[in-house]
């Protein structure tokens, strides 16, 4: 399999972005010379803006069959996985909650295979909202399916623009995050919410690296990779703050490194 060239994954290393949902074109208000109604992907321009500002060169995932994962995954460098809707109790054995909003079962699911197989990979990854959510399902994790049932100390769902913060959040000291942050003593950060689950029971390997002021959890790596990191917090939309530019930054740097690495690994082989 021919694939890029060392040169081009060290100056742009190129990084999947998953769909944040699908949706009926009918929800956009076509006009009447538009075209004919179907399903559609969704997701923020922020996302891809983020990597491309850190240097990367974002490439949004389709749904697609399961079989197409593998081979997508060998022209990746780094997986960013999206904000969305609610994920599907069901795939960590729960029951749906009276409050759950609308889900995407096959889109959760296809986002889940990519999380678990680029996981395995110890692919680079950078989890924001949802994605957070999706990587704490994929090491074995369940969410909180309604906040509000915990405590309602902080709006989860701000009201005010995602530029912009809405509630503090507790960084923890000696973690990845904190020294991305700008140190490794334990720090406040404030951040925007827009989400209505939260990770309950943590998934394995998982450390958690920031709560909100009501316990909830805002942020989990794995200490033992290269760069694993869930930002409960949509980082993408806070990006000209310089600790959320620095973030994009160390993802797309490790990206960059482990694609490169990638690369020399093919071309051993080729010569074995």
């Amino acid at each position: 399999m021919k694939t890029r060239s060392l040169a081009s994954r060290q100056k742009a290393p190129l990084i999947g972005v998953t769909t944040s949902e699908v949706r009926p074109k009918e929800r956009v208000h076509p006009v009447p010379e538009s075209e004919p109604p179907a399903v559609e992907m969704a997701l923020g321009l922020p996302y891809l803006k983020g990597i491309e500002a850190a240097g990367g060169l974002p490439l949004v995932i389709p749904p697609l069959d399961t079989s197409a994962i593998e081979p997508l995954l060998d022209r990746l460098d780094g997986i960013c996985l999206s904000g969305g809707p609610d994920l599907d109790p069901a795939l960590y054995e729960a029951e749906p909650h009276p409050e759950l909003g609308p889900i995407e079962p096959d889109l959760d699911r296809f986002e889940i295979d990519v999380a678990a197989r680029a996981d395995a990979r110890e692919m680079p990854i950078l989890a924001i909202c949802r994605g957070t959510q999706a990587l704490n399902i994929v090491r074995g994790g369940a969410l909180h399916q309604h906040l509000p049932d915990l405590s309602t100390e902080v709006h989860h769902r701000q009201t005010n623009p995602g530029t912009e913060p809405s509630h503090p959040v507790e960084i923890e000291a000696d973690s990845e995050l904190a020294r991305i942050f700008g140190g490794e003593e334990l720090e406040i950060a404030d951040v925007n919410s827009f989400h209505h689950q939260a990770i309950d029971r943590l998934g394995e390997g998982l450390r958690v690296s920031a709560r909100a002021p009501d316990g909830t959890i805002e942020a989990v790596e794995d200490p033992s990779r290269r760069f694993l990191i869930g930002v409960q917090w949509h980082a993408e939309t806070l990006v000209h703050r310089q600790a959320e530019a620095a973030l994009f930054r160390r993802f797309v740097d490790a990206c960059r490194d482990d694609g490169a690495e990638y690369e020399r690994a093919a071309r051993r082989r080729e010569v074995a």
